[in-house]
């Protein structure tokens, strides 16, 4: 099996970079005030306090990585990029050797739509060099009609998009779709928590949350291989135990959580 990386990321609206692409001085404003003065300015312009993609700033990058090493061993593993005081531009750049590493298939729900976006912008803000991940073909032909980039291309596989044929009307949450196929779902926070939590200094919750949205998104993935046939009854049954193999070998709360709201395979 080749390597399969499942994605998700966390962020919080970027006040300084609110502040600077509209003039607002900032000099001697405390941090809330200034947060609270941002979004008011941008629920009154939208009616939502949600920010421009290239003004998420990036708190957390979570990851499933399957593969098989070099002993022919399955491998599974859940973690989260960098460390808890880790940079946006160190968890970015993490992000994309990763993919210089492996050259994975990479596994998203609504990345296409915002996580591969907010990478990009915020990517391109700090310096970032993510040359396999940009290749359109110029060094791998094998990426010309399958790169990273490309809407209909499956090097990169936006599972809410395809489930919806590309129709955004027909999406839909990760968090029923999880739960409807007997997953555990969304954990003790959601999105619109990530901010509060991350001005509380709970950075460890927000990882946590974010693992847990990536462990949901592989587990809906199995799901649809073995719906499209690519993971027979046999397969699909022994990528299950694998997963809860790994859950049930990582003692952290979250993770016997996790455990415990898991009612089906």
């Amino acid at each position: 099996m080749s390597p399969t990386l499942v994605f998700d990321i966390e962020t919080i609206p970027d006040i300084p970079g609110f502040a600077a692409v509209n003039g607002i001085d900032t000099q001697g404003l405390p941090a809330a005030e200034l947060t609270e003065m941002a979004l008011l300015a941008r629920r009154q312009k939208t009616g939502s306090d949600f920010m421009p993609l290239h003004l998420h700033r990036v708190v957390a990058i979570s990851c499933v990585l399957r593969h098989t090493d070099k002993t022919g061993g399955d491998q599974l593993k859940i973690w989260s990029l960098g460390e808890r005081d880790s940079s946006e531009a160190e968890l970015i750049q993490r992000f994309y050797d990763g993919i210089e590493r492996y050259t994975p298939q990479l596994v998203s729900w609504n990345g296409g739509g915002f996580d591969l976006p907010v990478l990009h912008y915020r990517g391109l803000i700090h310096g970032v060099a993510a040359p396999r991940y940009w290749d359109w073909g110029d060094d791998d032909k094998e990426f010309k009609w399958n790169s990273y980039l490309g809407r209909y291309h499956t090097r990169h596989l936006d599972l809410m998009d395809v489930l919806a044929m590309y129709q955004p009307r027909a999406n839909a949450p990760l968090d029923d779709m999880a739960k409807l196929c007997g997953f555990p779902g969304k954990l003790g926070m959601d999105g619109s928590k990530v901010l509060e939590a991350y001005q509380a200094g709970e950075i460890d919750a927000i990882r946590n949350y974010c693992e847990t949205d990536v462990m949901n998104t592989w587990l809906v993935y199995l799901r649809f291989q073995k719906m499209r046939g690519t993971l027979n009854e046999a397969a699909y049954a022994g990528e299950i135990a694998l997963a809860r193999h790994t859950v049930e070998s990582t003692p952290a709360p979250h993770w016997q959580e996790f455990l415990t709201a898991w009612t089906t395979s």
